[in-house]
């Protein structure tokens, strides 16, 4: 491989790293760069490889949230067991078949979301405390199987969408919801790295040095995000839903 392609990559990587750290959606900046530098690589290759830095830089924004954000971890070691099975099916069925069914439904659901959230103002801005343990378990578990799912069958912008689930769903503000949004992350791209480490397809000549740059721009991020706070996180998740709206809209329209 090109030393010129791998330099590129890892810029990529490290912006991706950035923006994942804050509200997600990383995916939608390394993936598509990606595809364009490597077109001869089979997808699953390509995605399967990207799980590493992916995972590189969730732990480090991760560690960063750790420190500063209160975790409700019985809630979250439910949800983690949940997302990894979900993504480790969801990667099995992205070996054999292919994805693009899926981005017209996508870019219907991502237009509502950016609708809803710019009109809601007070979206994201303090937590509720509305729901039951029983009920927030059970959304939380129903949430983690669809997004891991769809974390391991097409990837970009699952951090975006953890995040509207803790906010919308679950009555987190945003900087918990983001910061519990990382731990489930972690869970589901774990179970993709396993299936894709057990396919044998993952090229880690490319995978390390990103996931390297990856981690530098998730820890930046977070730090970042933690000292900004809510205001700060809502319009930089209101951007990277745009953003995937685009991206989602281009494949379905004009690729």
């Amino acid at each position: 491989m090109e030393t010129y392609i791998i330099v590129l990559l890892c810029i990529a990587s490290f912006f991706a790293g950035f923006v994942d750290a804050i509200v997600g959606g990383g995916g939608l900046i390394q993936t598509p760069i990606a595809m364009i530098l490597m077109p001869n690589l089979a997808v699953s290759s390509i995605i399967g490889s990207l799980k590493i830095p992916a995972f590189s830089g969730t732990s480090f924004a991760a560690f960063q949230y750790l420190k500063k954000v209160q975790m409700n971890w019985k809630l979250l070691s439910i949800m983690a067991i949940v997302a990894f099975c979900s993504a480790y099916l969801g990667s099995s069925l992205l070996v054999i078949v292919s994805n693009d069914f899926m981005k017209p439904l996508l870019l219907v659901v991502l237009t509502l979301l950016a609708i809803y959230t710019f009109s809601k103002k007070n979206f994201g801005q303090h937590q509720e405390k509305s729901l039951s343990k029983n009920k927030m378990l059970c959304y939380a578990i129903l949430m983690s199987i669809c997004i891991g799912f769809y974390d391991g069958f097409i990837g970009p912008g699952t951090g975006s969408f953890l995040v509207v689930g803790f906010v919308a769903i679950l009555g987190f503000d945003f900087l918990h919801a983001s910061a519990n949004a990382k731990m489930v992350n972690l869970a589901t791209n774990f179970g993709s790295i396993c299936l894709f480490v057990l396919k044998g397809k993952i090229i880690w000549a490319f995978a390390l040095p990103m996931a390297v740059c990856n981690a530098f721009g998730g820890w930046l991020g977070a730090k970042l995000a933690i000292k900004k706070g809510n205001g700060f996180i809502r319009i930089f998740f209101l951007i990277v839903v745009i953003g995937t709206l685009l991206r989602f809209g281009y494949d379905v329209f004009f690729k």
